[in-house]
């Protein structure tokens, strides 16, 4: 079976496409669940921020972000 994607509706315990697809009855797949895509929303955007980076590299980039001292200059 070739990999198809289709958009569904989860009612009363069962996925229901909302358009015609080619399966056999009673054919095992692979379902991944992922939220349907509503162009440049806000988390839509943030989550782009860390596409292609490690682990670490997002690691190392909140601590920069959270560590505030970098944010303002000191007074002596």
């Amino acid at each position: 079976m070739e990999k198809t994607a289709f958009d569904a509706i989860y009612e009363n315990g069962v996925f229901r496409p909302l358009s015609p697809i080619v399966i056999k009855e009673g054919e095992r797949v692979h379902i991944v669940i992922e939220p349907p895509q509503h162009g440049n929303d806000i988390l839509s955007l943030a989550f782009q921020v860390y596409e292609g980076l490690s682990e670490d590299d997002i690691k190392q980039i909140e601590k920069i972000t959270l560590d505030r001292r970098d944010f303002f200059e000191e007074h002596s």
